[in-house]
């Protein structure tokens, strides 16, 4: 957030800079509230730039990932989101940690990531087991996995069969 704060700054003060570059080129036939009123477009047009590319910027860091919800988010305070919606958080489903047991093929197990702007990311381990279409949150005191593959102390909670995150955990790794 501070980087970003200091890439608008950077971003008004450019744009105030060519505008004093143009008052000047000009010999002074530019109102001077040319400069501040460049310096709050420059960092108006930052602060929405990055609002509208978080989304796409953070998804591609994550090449084995799918994602299977988004928030889109509209305010009062950011009249422009009623134009197009903002993306203010997102599910995905991690493939690149997907595990399988052998004695339990249906089941894969693997991180499901929680995304919010500002926020950092919140891995959760979460089991799937694709023919049944129940899903297991893996974290909490009683859950284990037992030598033999087979999880134990875990809450099962069943889902459709077009769940996105059981689709995706089921058909992507």
């Amino acid at each position: 957030m501070l980087f970003e704060f200091i890439a608008a700054l950077a971003a008004g003060l450019a744009l105030a800079g060519i505008a004093m570059g143009l008052r000047w080129l000009t010999r002074g036939l530019l109102p001077k509230w040319i400069i501040p009123a460049s310096a709050g477009l420059g960092m108006l047009t930052f602060a929405i730039w990055s609002e509208y590319s978080w989304f796409e910027r953070v998804t591609r860091t994550l090449p084995q990932a799918t994602v299977v919800w988004n928030n889109e988010d509209r305010s009062l305070l950011r009249p422009w989101s009623y134009l197009r919606p903002v993306v203010t958080r997102f599910t995905a489903v991690d493939h690149a940690t997907a595990q399988r047991h052998e004695r339990f093929p249906d089941q894969v197990m693997l991180d499901v990531i929680l995304w919010a702007r500002w926020q950092p990311p919140v891995r959760i381990r979460v089991a799937f087991d694709c023919a049944r279409n129940q899903r297991a949150d893996l974290m909490g005191s009683g859950v284990s996995i037992a030598e033999d593959g087979s999880i134990t102390g875990a809450t099962w909670q069943d889902l459709p069969e077009e769940d996105p995150a059981l689709v995706a955990a089921c058909k992507g790794s």
